[in-house]
């Protein structure tokens, strides 16, 4: 799976965002300007120590990020889409796009592609989810439908852990 940023703007979510991508093998791509540095300390806070186990690129732009990666399925979320993110089938290399916390992903990009926009249900009293929580609530509804299949080894071992201890 990829999950694509465009144009984050708080680094702890960013940070948050890397660090769940490391645990579930996804790449992450970002889409400049990016609203902090990538050294800055609250990043590294959030992703902790596994920034550098990141499968991380950097785009100077979106058309950038188009050209780098022709043909990607890329599903976005908005809270402007029809399609609940539940109802829609993902593949092992959809790409995800989130945008910016204060504004989402640019409008004339959410027309372009109003057929792959998908959101996560909400009560309308509410604007919108934590960045990082909306990517882990979508990423992992992905993963799931493929039976979180690079995943499945750590599980078993887990299981059979615990089995070995309770005997």
């Amino acid at each position: 799976m990829n999950i694509v940023l465009h144009q984050p703007e708080i680094p702890a979510n960013t940070g948050n965002i890397g660090r769940t991508c490391v645990a579930t093998g996804t790449a992450l791509h970002l889409i400049e300007p990016l609203g902090f540095r990538l050294g800055e300390k609250e990043l590294k806070r959030a992703g902790m120590d596994y920034w550098d186990k990141l499968n991380v690129s950097r785009y100077m732009n979106y058309s950038e990020f188009l050209e780098k990666n022709q043909g990607a399925k890329i599903w976005m979320a908005t809270t402007k889409a029809r399609k609940v993110y539940t109802e829609v089938e993902f593949s092992p290399d959809d790409y995800i796009m989130f945008g910016k916390e204060s504004a989402g992903i640019p409008e004339e990009i959410l027309v372009e592609n109003e057929d792959r926009c998908i959101r996560i249900p909400m009560l309308d009293s509410i604007r919108s989810l934590n960045l990082s929580n909306s990517v882990a609530i979508i990423l992992y509804e992905a993963l799931r439908q493929q039976d979180f299949s690079n995943m499945q080894l750590k599980g078993e071992l887990h299981r059979l852990q615990w089995t070995k201890n309770e005997a």
